[in-house]
């Protein structure tokens, strides 16, 4: 095992235990909404490891740091931004996490097609790398898409605050997710 992913392992056992005394803090005051989100953003810790795994086993390469950055990614948005209400408090937060977003899902797009897209012969250097750029650049987006839906969802079903202005926020965190994630395609 390296560095990163004892790091990696160490960073999820500490914000675990922020998270469980949260968990206890929300049931002795009774707020049954933040106990149930706690034990979502508990689970929801695991998930960079399962997707590590799978990665692993199917030979595709994620970035060297991609447990760790993961990890303070779930933190920085579903324990600090929901639950310690960073969201509301930070006017810039949630651009912020979706800038950051749109940066690293570049970096690990661009990692995976290394694996997937071969070049051919007749294929010249310039184009092979600017046909992973597009590539690298629209799997971006469409996390960046997928992670709004996923906002909307969680405001409908668990009545918590991610979208805060309606269409002015989801059209502004998907234009600050696509402004980064094409200056990283452009520039990587």
């Amino acid at each position: 095992m390296n560095i990163k992913n004892k790091m990696a392992i160490v960073l999820t056992i500490i914000f675990e235990i922020i998270t469980i005394m949260f968990e206890f803090k929300s049931l002795k005051s009774g707020n049954s909404r933040d106990f149930l989100i706690s034990i979502l953003v508990g689970i929801c810790f695991l998930i960079p490891f399962m997707i590590s795994a799978i990665a692993n086993r199917k030979k595709i390469l994620l970035p060297s740091g991609f447990n760790i950055v993961s990890i303070l990614f779930i933190f920085g948005t579903q324990y600090l931004g929901e639950l310690r209400k960073f969201y509301t408090r930070y006017w810039w937060w949630d651009l912020l996490l979706h800038g950051v977003f749109g940066i690293y899902t570049v970096i690990i797009s661009l990692n995976i097609s290394q694996g997937i897209i071969s070049k051919n012969q007749g294929t010249s250097q310039r184009r092979y790398k600017i046909l992973n750029k597009i590539y690298a650049f629209s799997f971006s987006v469409a996390l960046g898409t997928i992670w709004e839906i996923f906002e909307y969802v969680g405001d409908y079903l668990f009545k918590t605050k991610m979208v805060k202005g309606g269409l002015e926020d989801t059209a502004t965190d998907l234009l600050v997710h696509l402004i980064t994630a094409f200056v990283t395609a452009v520039f990587k």
